[in-house]
């Protein structure tokens, strides 16, 4: 099939950093700019930290290095004009390794004279800024420190990003000489006898870090109400670090396999990594990336001597490759949601009346028992929006795979490479739109819909069935996803639902039971036509509130619902 994409649009970035060289292209119509859609990406494996020191020693990169880099330039130039990318959206950015090479300047000249493409050189400040904008990127809204670690250095500086406002220390970012990389030499060339003095210089500077950043007042009080700092990290050394924990968690196998929006608790992210020693058979584990975990495990030890109150740890796939795309978007863009984004093109024609019939479908009114409700972000208006956006995608699937294929949509299938959306955010979208296609899968993917249901957690797994259940019967109701001018406006032939709390009175004689929660659920149409969707619907509504349809089985989570249907 040919390339639909319009080139116009293809921002191509060479991100030439301490441990790697990293190669994409990506399309930022304005459409989907939001979560930057790549269109080709690669990694060189050339090392420019580790090319620059020899037994403890620093040297000049190697020309033979320089040839490699030269070589891997060289063809990823010809892929641009395969693709067709503009000369002036070709961007080669290089940092600390680069920028503080014995031979920096030659280095840079040879790139040129071989390509014709000048490297930008960013300064520590700039490197800490833009990485943090890739953590923004990262994200639907961020309230915490924010840290970047690469193969020589570690960014760290507070952060604020809600809709498409970006804040961040005025003092830019605070970089450390304790990268993946250069922690190795450091502990290498300090030995078991001086590694308590290096774990106290770092513990002070990172202390003196978060006294120089100026952190607002509301940054702090909101970490004294929530039992700690929230904390984001980005970069090769984190985001392999996070694997790591991905591979120990108590969720196995862990079902969403993206390291982007993991989140940890404080207690998970410094178990005893002592008794770990099976880094190198984790997945997304390079024999590399292995040999660090000891460098990485001491820097992490240091950062919770330091900063001892932290309550969860997010890790981003952003780094300065989207940071430096994140930057050029509009505030407009920036302020979209990544997951409104990311199903905004299979949005159906009438988005607007189903999402209104969809939000009429949540319970409305005080709770008998408030814990009972569903969580914020399932009715939240980007998630409602969302669903309604798939709510077709999956039509053209056999009734035999459309619930397995909806219910991997967020990890292999449609949205897994939407960038910027977090692991709730997917467990939870996922539970829906395979309820919305029956919710029955075969026994290959049992295994995953059950780690999906524990990721998410039981009430709001039955939660995501029961809003699922829902659009499910919006869609029978139209099933083009478009709702006529005489159905949106006229009473008789308009579709309602009205939904509330109510209670249920013990039955007699039955003693020591008070009255439960009942979700009742009316339909109101006058629509002849669609008579049998709208029953249907109702026999689908009560069936995800009997007991044996709950998550966990009859003894598990679930809601009564009660249905009728209402004639105008």
């Amino acid at each position: 099939m040919a390339n639909q994409r319009n080139p116009e649009h293809f921002q191509a970035l060479v991100d030439m950093g301490s441990n790697g060289i990293r190669f994409s292209i990506s399309d930022l119509s304005p459409s989907s700019a939001r979560v930057m859609p790549t269109v080709y990406q690669d990694r060189g494996a050339i090392s420019l930290y580790d090319a620059q020191y020899e037994s403890g020693k620093k040297f000049p990169i190697a020309q033979s290095i320089i040839d490699n880099v030269l070589a891997a330039l060289l063809r990823f130039q010809r892929i641009c004009e395969d693709y067709q990318v503009r000369s002036d959206r070709i961007r080669v950015v290089a940092t600390e390794a680069t920028r503080n090479a014995l031979n920096s300047e030659d280095f840079r000249q040879q790139i040129e004279k071989a390509t014709g493409w000048q490297v930008e050189m960013l300064a520590k400040e700039d490197e800490g800024r833009i990485g943090a904008m890739g953590v923004a990127s990262s994200f639907g809204c961020i309230k915490g420190l924010v840290m970047d670690l690469g193969g020589g250095s570690i960014q760290m500086t507070w952060m604020t990003a809600e809709n498409g406002e970006v804040k961040t220390s005025p003092k830019g970012s605070v970089s450390f000489p304790y990268g993946a990389a250069a922690m190795m030499r450091r502990l290498d060339e300090a030995g078991v006898e001086g590694h308590d003095a290096l774990r106290k210089e770092m513990s002070a500077n990172f202390e003196k870090a978060l006294q120089d950043l100026e952190i607002p007042e509301s940054l702090t009080k909101m970490a004294d109400a929530e039992g700690g700092w929230t904390m984001y990290l980005s970069g090769g050394g984190f985001r392999g670090w996070g694997y790591i924990l991905m591979s120990m968690h108590s969720i196995s196998p862990y079902p969403i396999p993206i390291i982007n929006g993991f989140r940890v608790p404080k207690s998970s992210f410094l178990p005893n990594v002592e008794e770990y020693s099976d880094a190198e058979t984790a997945f997304r584990i390079s024999s590399r990336r292995a040999s660090q975990v000891p460098a990485i495990t001491f820097l992490i030890k240091a950062l919770a001597q330091s900063i001892p109150s932290i309550s969860y740890i997010h890790f981003a796939q952003g780094g300065i490759r989207e940071g430096l795309m994140f930057t050029i978007l509009p505030s407009e863009i920036r302020s979209q949601h990544p997951l409104v984004t990311a199903t905004q093109l299979h949005a159906p024609q009438s988005t607007s009346c189903l999402l209104r019939i969809l939000e009429q479908s949540i319970p409305q009114g005080d709770h008998i028992d408030s814990s009972k409700g569903p969580p914020r972000t399932l009715t939240s208006p980007y998630f409602l929006t969302s669903i309604i956006n798939l709510l077709y995608a999956h039509a053209s699937f056999s009734k035999d795979i459309s619930a397995a294929a909806a219910l991997r949509s967020t990890t292999t299938g449609l949205l897994g490479n939407a960038h910027g959306l977090s692991h709730t955010d997917r467990a939870l979208l996922a539970l829906v739109m395979c309820e919305r296609w029956g919710g029955e899968v075969s026994p290959t993917d049992e295994q995953y819909l059950s780690k999906v249901q524990e990721l998410a957690g039981p009430q709001a797994s039955w939660w995501a069935k029961y809003i699922g259940r829902a659009a499910s019967g919006i869609a029978e109701v139209f099933p083009a996803g478009v709702v006529r001018e005489e159905q949106e406006e006229g009473k008789k032939n308009r579709v309602e639902v009205t939904v509330q709390w109510t209670g249920m009175e013990k039955k007699a004689g039955k003693e020591g039971k008070e009255g439960k929660e009942v979700i009742d659920f009316k339909i109101c149409t006058g629509l002849e036509s669609v008579e049998a969707a709208i029953e249907a619907w109702q026999h689908g509504m009560e069936k995800v509130g009997k007991k044996k349809n709950w998550v966990g089985g009859r003894e598990g989570w679930g809601i009564k619902v009660m249905t009728a249907i209402m004639r105008p």
